[in-house]
């Protein structure tokens, strides 16, 4: 079999993203002590710091300095969770000063339900406004016409 009639290889996962960021400090600090991950490297000369999601082998972010000019892209990353941890996380979010936030950025008490999926959320705004998700895939048959509701509502359904 020649190379181009080969299949392409399995992709396991996602490993490594990249956000751009106003202040490196303030960001890793966000990163390191809002979110929980382990810091990997800093490298001030280049204005980037990379950190730890979960361990070496499964992922990493890098966040990178551009400053404070006016023009700002916002993004959307999704950290994997236990559903208890994403069920846990809006009380620990407040209580370290961040709102948590649901599906279209409107304040939630609890996590959100994605029924196409089904997956259970929360949603939340580091310091440049880059949309951050905690995220936990149900053990459950996907319902589409759920739409996206309180957990809340997902355990209420007949």
């Amino acid at each position: 079999m020649t190379a181009e009639n080969a299949a392409m290889p399995k992709v396991l996962g996602l490993y490594e993203t990249h956000l751009t960021v106003a202040d490196l400090k303030t960001s890793t600090e966000f990163y390191r002590d809002v979110v929980g991950l382990e810091l990997a490297a800093s490298f001030e000369e280049r204005k980037v710091t990379f950190l730890w999601v979960d361990d070496r082998k499964t992922g990493m972010l890098g966040l990178w300095e551009t400053g404070t000019g006016p023009l700002k892209m916002r993004l959307h990353i999704a950290f994997r969770m236990t559903a208890d941890d994403v069920l846990q996380a809006p009380d620990i979010l407040r209580a370290k000063g961040v709102e948590p936030l649901g599906f279209t950025g409107e304040r939630v008490t609890e996590p959100v339900v994605l029924g196409w999926m089904p997956a259970l959320s929360i949603y939340f705004k580091d310091p440049d406004g880059h949309s951050i998700e905690f995220i936990s895939v149900l053990d459950a048959d996907p319902d589409r016409s759920f739409g996206v509701q309180p957990f809340s509502e997902w355990q209420a359904r007949a």
